[in-house]
């Protein structure tokens, strides 16, 4: 299985938003996976999904959710191009407000493990506002404006929150499923335990400790989920936080570097440099110039 694992480029944030076209695009999907949600929305044309080894026929305006760790594949149902926007999440990043309520990762385990149905008729996915919500996000991915992240969290939450009514309107007992305590954390959801920290001087060893995890141990799992070390994730979360404070504040370089966690603004500006090719300064007066 581990050929097939698609490494999560996007681990910068934990939302990407694509626009496939199979006329344009190397088509069909191969079979892969990765630990992100997946959201499949068919604009036009017919496509046949394959997940876990179910197939799905998906035709314009209809739905399909693949479940993290699914592996799927994509194809051609009638020989014709179909084209699809995507929407990949991380659901660790998608807690639950409310300590009593499942997360989303919570949900999509148990509704896979109860068999809920994974794909939606164009009329379940109309009554969801579904070509709405994805379109705004995939016209939201890359315009670098002020709340984007939470725009693009917002709209997820109401469209996975939407399936979950469907799903339970067709027999999901939501109160049987299990809930995460809160503070409470495994290699599938330390991110979110990372991303509320990183202004802090965090440490993998300690990141280990709080997922009852060796040192060594950790570093494995954690390099087998997200395909890089814990060390460079953090490191890419700071510089893509960094990235908000200069777009979207006039904090100068040694604010932004303790409030993203670098040690000092040389350290900094060194890390931004390598990640971006370009330095801080430069980063904000050429994106916003182009504001």
């Amino acid at each position: 299985m581990n050929n097939l694992f698609e490494k999560q480029d996007s681990l910068n944030a934990p939302i990407e938003v694509y626009c496939f076209n199979s006329r344009e695009q190397e088509f069909p999907v191969k079979p892969h996976w990765h630990y992100f949600a997946e959201l499949l929305y068919i604009l036009s044309g017919a496509a046949e999904v394959a997940c876990d080894g179910i197939s799905c026929r998906l035709s314009e305006g209809e739905l399909i959710i693949l479940p993290p760790s699914s592996v799927h594949s994509v194809r051609s149902a009638d020989g014709g191009y179909p084209v699809f926007i995507g929407v990949k999440f991380d659901p660790a990043k998608f807690p639950n407000a409310n300590s009593y309520a499942p997360s989303v990762s919570d949900i999509l385990r148990y509704a896979v493990k109860c068999g809920m149905r994974t794909g939606f008729t164009a009329q379940e996915a109309a009554s969801l506002h579904c070509r709405e919500i994805i379109s705004d996000c995939l016209t939201e991915t890359g315009r670098w404006l002020y709340g984007q992240d939470m725009i693009l969290r917002s709209q997820i939450y109401r469209l996975i929150f939407g399936i979950v009514r469907i799903w339970i309107a067709s027999g999901l007992d939501i109160d049987s499923c299990p809930i995460t305590p809160v503070g409470l954390y495994g290699i599938g959801n330390i991110t979110e335990y990372i991303d509320a920290h990183l202004d802090e001087g965090i440490r993998v060893a300690d990141i280990a400790a709080r997922c009852h995890m060796s040192y060594s141990g950790f570093a494995q799992k954690f390099r087998e989920q997200y395909g890089m070390s814990c060390k460079e994730y953090i490191e890419r979360m700071r510089i893509f936080k960094a990235e908000e404070y200069l777009l979207f504040t006039d904090h100068d370089l040694g604010s932004i570097s303790r409030r993203t966690g670098f040690s000092d603004q040389s350290h900094f500006i060194r890390c931004f440099r390598k990640h971006r090719g370009i330095t801080p300064n430069r980063f904000r007066r050429e994106r916003k110039g182009k504001g």
